[in-house]
């Protein structure tokens, strides 16, 4: 074999108005973790798309156990070794996860699919990497955490050589971090090779051997990761020193109360109860807690998106009905959901489209949309927060998940919200699109907004957060001030009801 199971070498690749790949190098050897990173936008995706046969190279070499190979399918990925855990996951929400495992490789007896078979297998692999799961469950059912631990069982289950893993543990705690790592090594072991893409650098430095660093397309260099420090690959990723992590708060949050929520429960029995708290004005209350303590399914349900059984919701002193999605526009409230693919971007829709859709009817004129309207608003917005794109007539999906974050924003700022409630808002975009993003969470208190923020990563709830609200299973667990607030503290109110 040699000394590398995988030479990409000078690879380029196109796409109408960017070049996303530039003379690009990546050498992996047998058995080894190898970490890929660069800002969102770098071309790490794009590069490991081409490996994996979903875009065709333009110019270069991919060598693979010492062949020369010309890439032109997943499916011939797959047949040569090759496999994928995509950062974004798309399950068949309404089928089973067996069926999802073995789409396009059902196992027959005689002319009928072998259901029986399928699910045992299916069961086999989960045990083997000690997933809890019923094959027999709707995907759709699962958290994101169970989703990305399907993917990578169904990865490993294609007795691949290369595992590529591209944002592996962006919906995984910190537990079930550790739960991936050692199935990383038990990989490793085997022989299988993993190229890691993540821009959790304390992760990188804790599991990878190898690190390459990408920027703007082109390659930068590869080093052993017991060289570098978490300072060296940030300087690398973007080309400049980052001293801080997070913005100067230069504001002292008000005291007036400019939305309360009082006793409200879920109307699904598992869920949230009793959930009480305030935002007051030029705020940013944080909301802090483990994978099933019901976060996301409080705000979606505060925003009009799930049912409550009781409860009420008051705004600058008034009591408010929030039934739907435009009930919570009309009074003022915005959200940016979790799962930026599934539920908020518009992949084949144009950046135009994306940023002016929850505000469409600002734009009519006659009775008829008017285009330059709709062009001078999105153009506007786009520039005040450097969304970075080609032009606004560019594919969405075609943006990095940072710059597609930011569309997001820009939607809903267009909507003219007094109250944002961000849902993971940095979650799978680099360093230095984070930084980008907390900027404008500051600029937007600058000028009176309140904001609500669920994250997962400590450092950016108590980096951002004036308040934190935790929560555990469904229950408040406590309120801490920011300057009484540590990592400590919060975990201990995180696991409050798991004790």
């Amino acid at each position: 074999m040699g000394e590398y199971v995988l030479e990409m070498n000078h690879i380029s690749k196109s796409f109408p108005g960017v070049k996303a790949l530039d003379d690009v190098n990546l050498k992996v050897r047998p058995g080894s973790v190898h970490a890929l990173v660069g800002e969102n936008g770098a071309g790490k995706s794009t590069l490991m798309k081409c490996l994996f046969g979903i875009y065709h190279k333009d110019a270069g070499d991919i060598i693979l156990e010492g062949q020369n190979t010309d890439i032109l399918s997943t499916k011939q990925a797959l047949s040569l070794g090759i496999s994928m855990i995509h950062q974004e996951l798309h399950p068949i929400r309404f089928r089973p996860v067996w069926e999802s495992f073995w789409l396009g490789r059902f196992i027959k007896n005689g002319i009928m699919v072998d259901k029986k078979t399928m699910v045992e297998k299916t069961k086999q692999i989960f045990d083997e990497i000690e997933l809890n799961v019923n094959p027999e469950t709707l995907s759709g059912d699962l958290s994101p955490s169970n989703l990305q631990l399907v993917e990578i069982a169904k990865a490993i289950s294609y007795n691949a050589k290369i595992i590529i893993m591209d944002e592996p543990t962006s919906s995984l705690t910190n537990n079930e971090t550790e739960h991936l790592f050692k199935i990383i090594r038990k990989l490793q072991k085997k022989g299988c090779s993993v190229i890691y893409i993540s821009h959790k650098m304390e992760e990188l430095l804790q599991i990878c051997d190898q690190v390459t660093i990408m920027r703007d397309g082109k390659y930068i260099g590869s080093w052993p990761a017991s060289e570098m420090t978490t300072e060296e690959i940030i300087n690398k990723m973007v080309g400049r020193e980052l001293t801080d992590r997070f913005p100067h708060k230069d504001y002292t949050p008000g005291t007036e109360t400019v939305f309360q929520v009082k006793d409200l429960c879920s109307a699904v029995p598992r869920s949230f109860q009793h959930i009480s708290f305030e935002l007051h004005k030029g705020e940013i209350l944080g909301i802090g807690g483990l994978v099933g303590a019901q976060r996301t399914e409080l705000v979606e349900s505060i925003f009009g998106l799930r049912e409550v059984s009781s409860g009420e919701i008051w705004k600058n002193g008034k009591q408010i009905e929030i039934h739907c999605s435009d009930d919570a526009k009309r009074n003022g409230l915005a959200l940016l959901t979790e799962e930026r693919r599934a539920s908020g971007v518009f992949g084949h829709l144009s950046v135009l489209d994306n940023t002016v859709i929850a505000s469409q009817k600002r734009y009519v004129k006659n009775g008829m949309l008017s285009e330059p309207l709709r062009i001078k608003s999105a153009d506007h917005i786009s520039k005040e927060l450097r969304v970075k794109t080609p032009s606004l007539s560019t594919e969405m999906e075609n943006l990095s998940g940072g710059n597609q974050q930011k569309v997001l924003l820009a939607r809903w700022l267009l909507t003219e919200p007094d109250i944002l409630i961000l849902d993971e808002p940095t979650r799978g975009i680099d360093v230095g699109a984070k930084y980008e993003i907390y900027t404008i969470m500051l600029r937007l208190i600058h000028r009176g907004k309140s904001i609500i923020m669920i994250s997962s990563e400590m450092p950016e709830l108590l980096g951002m957060s004036d308040r934190i609200m935790v929560m555990c299973e469904g229950h408040l667990t406590g309120i801490l001030d920011s300057s009484e607030a540590d990592q400590v503290s919060i975990m201990r109110l995180a696991t409050k009801y798991m004790e």
